[in-house]
């Protein structure tokens, strides 16, 4: 089938015929990064209401520098559709554009928990009143 689907792909299903371990590398770190500024525009102390800009220039250029690599996954659904038409060859590589974005998103989890750590302890301190009637 001619380009089939825009399913993702390595070696020869690759559009730009790029190897397992460099399809492998770069759809780890651009979901790192597609996580990492989720995470960051959606947590406590970022502006209210404009995460949604970010986000988007920020899946733009994650597309613009990987659909040369593999047609850009960085989410295990958009891969598996895909796939699913395009046939056997296709189907045989999703097991990397499910493992790659799910270590992707780990790390990013783990980096922004680490960063964002002090904002999410909080110190109370108890007052007892007590009254005299």
């Amino acid at each position: 089938m001619p380009g089939g689907f825009a399913a993702n792909g390595y070696g020869d299903l690759s559009p730009g015929k790029y190897g397992l371990a460099g399809c492998f590398v770069t759809e780890v770190v651009m979901t790192f990064f597609f996580l990492f500024i989720i995470i960051g525009t959606t947590s406590k102390g970022a502006a209210a209401g404009f995460a949604g800009i970010p986000i988007g220039l920020g899946l733009t250029l994650i597309h613009l520098v990987s659909i040369p690599v593999t047609n850009t996954s960085v989410n295990p659904a958009r891969s598996t559709g895909p796939a699913l038409f395009a046939g056997a060859g296709h189907i045989q590589q999703l097991w990397l554009f499910w493992l790659a974005p799910i270590i992707g998103a780990i790390i990013a989890g783990l980096l922004s928990r680490w960063m964002y750590e002090r904002e999410a302890l909080i110190q109370t301190v108890v007052v007892e009143e007590s009254r005299v009637s």
